[in-house]
């Protein structure tokens, strides 16, 4: 995918809100108060990103329980808004703020290979890998969630910068020491992950 081509995630709409044709959407971004400088978003499927984009001009919008109410030019009815469920709001990736250093947004941790380098003091020892970074949940608490495939098992890794090492987001790999144990535990039922 070329850099113009790829796409930053700001919101995830959830349902519709109140009865002009408002959304309510979890918020993705790190930024939120830069709705006010994005006039034109783009509503995307975020099981085929490329397919079916939508360019919508973001007519007014405010933060409600945690979230934002979104409200586009042309939509003002319940039932147009219905229609954007589960679709993700989205900018170009050319147009996403600057980031300091080790901060990543999650639409570039998304489908990263996330290896535990723990064990790569001892000598001759390896990187391990724990998994691909399938989703981000920033529900959890004040440390975001990466949410890892491990074989056919979920991970939950805690996205701490006291365990990030290193960062190659071009490369699609990023390395963090993780505690001993806490890959096994976090996996469901608390049990070791099938590789």
């Amino acid at each position: 995918m070329t850099e113009e081509h790829r796409w930053v995630w700001l919101a995830r709409i959830r349902r519709p809100q109140g009865r002009k044709g408002e959304v309510f959407a979890e918020i993705l971004t790190d930024f939120p108060e830069k709705f006010a400088e994005r006039k034109r978003l783009w509503l995307v499927n975020p099981s085929a990103p490329e397919v079916g984009l939508r360019e919508m001009e973001l007519f007014g919008y405010w933060p409600h329980k945690g979230g934002m109410v979104l409200h586009f030019s042309g939509v003002d009815s319940i039932a147009a808004a219905e229609a954007f469920s589960g679709l993700l709001v989205a900018i170009p990736h050319t147009e996403r703020a600057q980031l300091g250093e080790d901060e990543a947004y999650i639409s570039d941790l998304i489908g990263c290979t996330l290896f535990d380098v723990s064990g790569v003091r001892a000598a001759g020892a390896r990187s391990a890998v724990v998994g691909r970074i399938e989703d981000v949940d920033r529900s959890g608490g004040p440390v975001a969630l990466l949410v890892v495939r491990r074989g056919v098992q979920e991970v939950l890794v805690p996205f701490a910068k006291s365990y990030l090492r290193r960062m190659d987001l071009d490369a699609k790999q990023i390395e963090m020491e993780l505690p001993e144990g806490l890959v096994d535990l976090n996996a469901p039922g608390g049990h070791p992950a099938d590789s």
